[in-house]
């Protein structure tokens, strides 16, 4: 009953993930696409295909043992853990990665150098299937033209453990050792799903109060 009540208020506050269906060429043609990226010098997937980019990644994180990072970066060798931020606010020395193909892409398309204040972002599940999403910038940093091109690194899940746990878990997966990437893509401000999504808070306004108004700001935006 708690998490039914959870998954109704998150489906008020915040956007879900696109419905995903493959069909059975797409599968054929990403899993070709992958494979033989693979084994390239540079690891660089040259996406041409049809389908969207976050559908792809979505079969990769459903089929191979990966997870995602995305980066401004595009020439990444080797990722080192670094100090950062946990879902919930302990720190960590770790690299960061998701099993969700949309979240990453806003890191890779967020030039880190335009952000004034704070940024604030998840992909969260309330059941362990349904995923949640929300993305809040300051004024400042919108009114900067933050996005750029960026990159989505394909790292090997098997480094990585899943550190949410409980009936809200956000996707966010850590690796305490290095890592070299397995493939890349290039990623643009088109590629985001949410793009027009992103709504804009006060630095030193309250979590909660962002969320509560996420939906409502991004609505009234798109008015």
């Amino acid at each position: 009953m708690k998490t039914i009540l959870i998954n109704i208020l998150f489906r008020m506050l915040f956007f879900q993930l696109p419905k995903i269906k493959i069909n059975e060429d797409e599968e054929k043609a990403f899993n070709h696409l992958f494979e033989t990226s693979c084994n390239k010098v540079d690891k660089l997937i040259e996406y041409n295909l049809t389908s969207p980019k976050y559908k792809f990644l979505y079969y990769l994180t459903k089929n191979k043992r990966v997870v995602l990072h995305g980066s401004n970066q595009q020439e990444i060798h080797t990722f080192e853990p670094r100090k950062q931020t946990l879902y919930n606010g302990e720190m960590a020395t770790a690299i960061f990665a998701t099993k969700d193909p949309i979240w990453p892409i806003f890191y890779a398309i967020l030039d880190k150098g335009k952000i004034v204040g704070n940024i604030r972002n998840g992909s969260v599940t309330t059941n362990g299937y349904e995923s949640f999403h929300f993305y809040s910038l300051t004024k400042p940093t919108l009114k900067n033209q933050p996005w750029t091109t960026g990159m989505i690194y394909l790292l090997p899940d098997e480094l990585f453990i899943k550190v949410s746990k409980g009936a809200i878990q956000f996707n966010e997966w850590i690796s305490e050792k290095s890592v070299s990437p397995i493939a890349k893509i290039e990623v643009k401000p088109s590629d985001f799903y949410f793009l027009k999504k992103v709504a804009s808070h006060r630095s030193d306004e309250s979590i909660i109060k962002t969320w509560l108004l996420y939906k409502v700001k991004t609505l009234i935006k798109g008015a």
